[in-house]
């Protein structure tokens, strides 16, 4: 009888754990409504997550009904939107502007620009957007509105050349949105391919590529899997060193450069700071 092959698993593309769209139902939400529409949907997004592993399609059905009942993505969008409103001091790209600084202002006297690629974008009127020292590329899966491009970053094509890479990625509030801690690993992996390191088109200026990665703060600080130490570890693997870092009481701000070439390393979902009242955020790393 003939050995049987194992089969690896193939990493789940956003596109297929997200569920259908529907038009939010609502223009404004006060800030507290914002809140517990972002929780409500990631905490439905987790649990559908789940049922779709268990091929449990009764259940999928009653979680995409909530999810529909809620607003959808679009509702979810919305909110998110809302939080990141000028008007509520929430546009995290703020952050990067100012950390850039530096970089930008040896851009003053040339016509050179960083390219950006801002994944889960939610506005073409953000900060990052406005520079002219940033050429950005926004992409979303569910594109609200034009200069947005609908695309899955999981399922981006892959960089052929310099050309198709970017100098910083912005990942603001992405990865704890990929509803499985080994996707979160393979997107952190993917974004390695598409950082470039070769000078700036028509100037002989070396930046060194950053990713800009901001998460909600109880994902780092109240996990049972994650530590800020095991952050740092996984991203040390992938030739990240941190370079700044902001906290605040509902986020926190990373700035990663890559300096050093993948160093492909593990690491499991496993207990690390035990407790009840700790959530399950996790990234898993396979090498």
């Amino acid at each position: 009888m003939a050995p049987r092959r194992s089969r690896t698993k193939k990493t789940t593309l956003l596109s297929h754990t997200r569920p259908p769209t529907v038009r939010a139902k609502h223009a404004t939400l006060s800030s507290k409504a914002t809140r517990n529409l972002i929780r409500s949907h990631h905490r439905l997004l987790k649990n559908r997550a789940q049922a779709l592993k268990a091929n449990d399609n009764l259940l999928i059905e009653r979680i995409d009904a909530q999810i529909r009942e809620n607003g959808g993505l679009e509702g979810y969008q919305l909110a998110s939107r809302l939080g990141q409103s000028l008007e509520r001091g929430g546009d995290s790209s703020k952050v990067l502007v100012d950390w850039l600084s530096p970089q930008l202002s040896r851009l003053q006297d040339t016509k050179s620009k960083l390219r950006v690629l801002e994944v889960g974008a939610l506005s073409t009127q953000n900060a990052c957007s406005m520079n002219h020292f940033l050429d950005v590329t926004r992409i979303d899966l569910n594109s609200q509105e034009p200069g947005i491009l609908r695309q899955d970053f999981m399922e981006m094509s892959l960089p052929r050349d310099a050309a198709d890479q970017f100098h910083i990625i912005s990942l603001s509030l992405v990865l704890n949105y990929v509803p499985d801690a080994i996707g979160r690993g393979e997107m952190l992996k993917r974004c390695v391919t598409f950082l470039r390191k070769p000078p700036l088109s028509g100037s002989s200026f070396h930046i060194t590529p950053r990713l800009f990665l901001v998460l909600p703060v109880a994902c780092v600080k109240n996990s049972r899997y994650l530590t800020e130490c095991r952050l740092r570890d996984i991203m040390s693997s992938m030739g990240f060193v941190l370079e700044k870092s902001k906290e605040t009481s509902k986020l926190i701000f990373q700035l990663w450069e890559h300096r050093h070439d993948l160093q492909p390393a593990s690491f499991k979902k496993e207990v690390l700071r035990p407790g009840k009242m700790k959530n399950n955020f996790a990234i898993v790393v396979k090498r």
